[in-house]
């Protein structure tokens, strides 16, 4: 069978033109960020491409193709799958509670066969593709303050009381600030912004002591006074610490980290790969790193401002938002700033499924880019 049976040339067309509309220069970014990340697993791992690089590198080449491939697909499909996504993310969280596997003394695995995953990063998307279509067929005064808001309140409180209670709280956290960022981005009234904060300080003491376990306690006890448990609950800031001061300006040098050579830092790999990059690469490799980043959210909102989809438009915020709250809270978590809460720094750690969930998101980034002139028509009522 011949090539133009199998595509038409007005289909190979629009192809070509659809390739060409794709940011070039977002997709740079991120190839750059994922490079540093192999860089400094590479160093990491004592100058080898084993266990770390080499798999990291692999996985990105195969989710960037994939993310060419979802940058392809119309917007209409994305809203069309938008609910099903949600559904099925929420049940295989309902799923994780009766039959996910117990690891470090927590229940966030399926085992499928042969595949082992986490639905709390499914989640991660469908919390953005079902909020996003919801807001898409709401007016804005609606939007702004109605009874329907107890609906995006409920596709958000769902997911994130069932990954609470695994418990992993760092990504509980970001599906909550990514469903609350897309409900003020859609119009959300200053009135019930300012008694939400309200609420969280009232609550916060109370969370504290009655709702937190007992080594989440601790890690926010250790964020304010980490030498009481040096050896303990505080090592991973206070080696955090020391590489992010032992870099100064310029850094170590490449391969010439002792905290990360010598193994003192912990998960050198994944979690406090940013202490790694400033012990060898200091300030000035941490800057560069983070200019990568924020020129990543810079162009991922500029493509959210151009699309004239309601739906396209909170969507790309959408993942834009998960995307930052990864940076902000992971380098915070470095930085001593903010407990220990497991999260990567996104494409620069290593990790297949919080890499996939990235790439995936971006995809949606990049269709909708691609499809920026296209409208997406609701159905009737808010729901549909």
């Amino acid at each position: 069978m011949t090539a133009s049976a199998l595509t038409r040339p007005g289909e190979r067309d629009r192809l070509i033109i659809k390739f060409a509309e794709i940011d070039w220069t977002f997709c740079l970014a991120l190839c750059l960020i994922a490079g540093a990340g192999a860089l400094i697993m590479f160093s990491a791992a004592d100058l080898s491409w084993t266990p770390w690089a080499a798999p990291h590198l692999i996985r990105f080449a195969i989710f960037f193709a994939l993310m060419i491939v979802l940058a392809m697909c119309p917007l209409t499909l994305w809203f069309q799958v938008a609910y099903p996504v949600y559904i099925v993310a929420l049940v295989l969280l309902v799923g994780v509670e009766f039959f996910g596997d117990v690891s470090k003394g927590a229940q966030r695995w399926l085992q499928i066969g042969p595949l082992r995953f986490q639905p709390s990063e499914i989640m991660k998307v469908g919390v953005v593709l079902a909020l996003a279509r919801f807001y898409h067929g709401m007016s804005a005064d609606s939007a702004r303050a109605s009874w329907w808001l107890l609906i995006p309140a409920a596709l958000i409180a769902m997911p994130t009381l069932l990954v609470a209670h695994q418990p992993d709280l760092g990504t509980s956290l970001l599906i909550l600030f990514t469903g609350i960022a897309i409900m003020i981005l859609a119009g959300l009234s200053w009135k019930f912004i300012v008694a939400g904060i309200g609420a969280v300080a009232v609550a916060a003491p109370v969370m504290y002591f009655f709702v937190l376990h007992e080594y989440q306690r601790t890690r926010v006890d250790v964020l304010f006074n980490p030498a009481a448990d040096p050896s303990g609950a505080g090592y991973h800031i206070l080696q955090s610490k020391i590489a992010l001061g032992a870099g100064g300006l310029m850094g170590k040098g490449f391969g010439l980290g002792s905290q990360s050579q010598l193994n003192f830092l912990p998960e050198k790999h994944t979690d406090f790969i940013f202490a790694a990059l400033a012990e060898e690469f200091g300030f000035a490799g941490c800057m560069s790193i983070l200019f990568l980043y924020g020129a990543v959210i810079f162009m991922a909102l500029r493509i959210a401002s151009i699309s004239h989809s309601h739906f396209g438009r909170l969507a790309t915020a959408g993942v834009t938002a998960t995307f930052a709250l990864y940076v902000l809270i992971n380098g915070a978590m470095v930085m001593g700033l903010a407990p220990v809460v497991g999260v990567p720094m996104p494409l620069l750690s290593y990790g297949g499924t919080v890499m996939l969930t990235v790439m995936i998101g971006f995809g949606l980034v990049q269709s909708v880019r691609v499809h920026r002139y296209s409208e997406v028509t609701a159905g009737r009522g808010a729901l549909l």
